[in-house]
């Protein structure tokens, strides 16, 4: 899974008759460690009901059709929302913490 910020949505006037109903957000992908932007900004299928400006995971190729019931035809698709995250020094030494 990857982290990347919603930038906006995308809106279509034509598309495939199988992702009709379905949002797809602008998003840029970022690094994990320090939220730079990590590549161009992609169009990804909301399967979470993500908002704008809103830290978000997701994923690419098979894994993002099957993120909906009726497997369209998407290569990007947003999975889930950051509500929080810790990178570092995320274990202690000697266990729990």
């Amino acid at each position: 899974m990857r982290l990347a910020r919603i930038l906006g949505r995308v809106f279509c006037t034509r598309q495939e008759p199988s992702i009709e109903g379905k949002k797809l957000l602008l998003i840029q992908p970022l690094n994990w460690e320090d939220e730079s932007p990590a590549g161009p900004a992609i169009v990804a299928a909301d399967a979470v009901g993500a908002g704008a400006a809103e830290k978000v995971f997701w994923v690419a190729a098979r894994e993002a059709a099957v993120a909906f019931e009726d497997v369209p035809p998407v290569d990007a698709a947003v999975v889930g929302i950051v509500d929080g995250r810790r990178v570092k020094n995320f274990r202690t030494a000697g266990g729990a913490g």
